[in-house]
Parts: C-alpha cells; structure tokens; sequence
C-alpha cells in the first residue's frame, strides 16, 4: 500500500505530497492559489527498471526512463528523465488501483483518470 511522507517544501506557490511503497514513488503538486492540483509525477517499477509518468495541468503527459547512472563501480548519480518509449499503463492502472486504496481519495481519483485519459489516447 501506498504511505504518505514527509517531502520538502521548495518552492513558495506550489505544495507537494509524497506517496511510496516499495513499486511507487507518487508526487503530487498544489498550485497554492486555488488549491488544486497542478500536476503529478507517478514513477513505477523501482527496484528494477525505474521510469516516471508526469501529468501538469499546463504541459499534458510524458513517460521517461529514469538514469541514475549506477554502475557497479560508481555511486548513484542525480538521476536523470530521459524520454522513453512504451508505457504500460493498464498494468501500472491495475496495481496503482491496488496500491492507492489508502490514499487521499482526491489524489487517487486523480491519478486513475489521467492515467485513463492517457490511456485513451494511445
């Protein structure tokens, strides 16, 4: 199940919220203005092939590769989106569906339909 952190709080007119398990990281911005929803960051598949889906309300949706650059050699570096190719994403709606029962039910009713709407148009 999805749990709730404590995130950092960077930037003066946007909020976040931060969700995790061991499969998802989800980040989640509030435009401090009117209290909605601005955009959100669902990266999945953590322990092995990391990659990110973004939705903002201003810039639609993307899918990324997530590159730590991690060698066996190397420590981990900042990591990096790179875009990438498919997106499964009826699975990753499916266990997000899962994962996401004790969560806000705003945000996961959120993330459900833009994950469909995204869905949708593929």
């Amino acid at each position: 199940m999805l749990k709730e952190s404590t995130v950092s709080q960077k930037e003066p007119n946007t909020f976040r919220r931060w969700f995790q398990n061991s499969y998802f990281d989800l980040i989640v911005w509030y435009d401090m203005e009117d209290r909605s929803i601005s955009g959100f960051q669902l990266c999945y598949d953590k322990p092995s092939d990391e990659h990110a889906f973004l939705w903002h309300k201003n810039s639609g949706f993307s899918h990324h590769a997530v590159d730590d650059s991690r060698s066996q050699y190397k420590h981990p570096a900042t990591p990096l989106l790179i875009n990438d190719g498919i997106f499964p994403v009826e699975m990753i709606i499916t266990r997000f569906r899962e994962s996401s029962q004790e969560i806000d039910p705003v945000v996961r009713k959120l993330v459900i339909e833009k994950l469909s709407e995204y869905s949708a148009g593929t």
